[in-house]
């Protein structure tokens, strides 16, 4: 059986564009694989160092919506970072293989120091080793665990390839002692906000979330980017430029057919479709919502799941270390 790694950065509860851009594809995978699930709280750190509380509490709101969801502890081993010293022993170990220069052409992180503007700089002056630096860090949690494959977004590709030209690397220097992961794309693209943004986002405001209540919900939806053409209720509308169409199809909504076919003909109002949208979604979440309450309400069962996990998950790792120390030549006393 392969090892998939994947996982997180604990900086807030998840929404729908997590769900379906990767979530439900973890559900899916970790019983064909030996799924590592990882809270990456360090990493977390890199642009949130100022704020070590808001991790600290996140790590707990992540591990609910992973259970939440359907990620199964008796499939996957869900595990804390910063708990598996070997991933940062390696890190070091890795940081003498990458240049500056390459850690600054990496895209993705280029495109999200561009975001933190208010952190690092206009020209990102202030940026800081750790953000420079997590890919580094990344390669070292793929890799400590013996990951086969990781389930990524498109934006997380060119980590990936980063990861592989480090276990090459290593291992002509050092001799045979890393796997080259590869990559699986999600099957889902990347997931619109409500506002009509490419992209839903935590910082973007445009998100739903899978702990939002009924009210959270129903003034999120009603506020939903439509086609600005439809004036009037009568008018007819085009259905493939409003959100709110993209949300039934995206819930797969039993009455989808009808929706397109009312908004087409204008006999179709814009909230009385986004109420229907709310119904969809509540019925959507519910389950979801059902199995938090119950983690929420055992949080020893919690906290025995992020042990028992990071438990494994460091196993694994002692072992790859073993044979990292020994290729390196640092096993003096072994």
């Amino acid at each position: 059986m392969k090892t998939i790694i994947t996982g997180d950065r604990p900086t807030g509860k998840m929404h729908l564009g997590h769900y379906f851009g990767s979530i439900q594809n973890r559900v899916k995978m970790q019983y064909d694989y030996d799924t590592y699930i990882l809270i990456a709280d360090v990493q977390a750190l890199t642009d949130n160092f100022d704020n070590p509380e808001k991790v600290r509490n996140s790590v707990r709101e992540l591990a609910l919506d992973y259970l939440a969801s359907g990620i199964d502890p008796k499939h996957s081993h869900i595990y804390i970072q910063s708990l598996i010293p070997e991933v940062a022993e390696l890190t070091v170990y890795f940081s003498n293989l990458v240049t500056v220069s390459r850690l600054y052409r990496n895209p993705t992180t280029k495109h999200e120091a561009g975001q933190k503007k208010d952190k690092f700089g206009e020209s990102g002056e202030t940026i800081t080793y750790g953000f420079l630096g997590y890919p580094v860090s990344q390669a070292a949690d793929i890799t400590a665990l013996d990951g086969d494959v990781v389930p990524v977004g498109e934006d997380q590709v060119p980590h990936i390839e980063q990861t592989r030209e480090i276990a090459r690397k290593f291992n002509s220097i050092y001799g045979e002692t890393f796997k080259e992961p590869e990559a699986v794309l999600s099957e889902t693209p990347r997931i619109k906000g409500l506002d009509g943004n490419e992209k839903m986002g935590k910082s973007l405001g445009n998100a739903i979330y899978l702990a939002d209540n009924e009210a959270e919900i129903t003034k999120k939806v009603m506020s939903a980017v439509t086609d600005p053409s439809k004036i009037k209720k009568d008018d007819p509308a085009n259905p493939d430029i409003c959100m709110v169409y993209y949300y039934h199809k995206l819930l797969k909504n039993e009455n989808l057919d009808t929706v397109c076919s009312e908004c087409n003909a204008g006999s179709r109002g814009c909230v009385a479709c986004k109420k229907e949208l709310i119904k969809v979604m509540l019925e959507f979440l519910e389950p979801i919502q059902e199995r938090r309450k119950y983690y929420e309400e055992h949080p020893e069962e919690v906290e025995k799941i992020l042990k028992e996990g990071t438990e494994a998950a460091r196993a694994r790792a002692k072992e790859v270390m073993q044979r990292v120390r020994k290729n390196m030549k640092l096993d003096y006393f072994e």
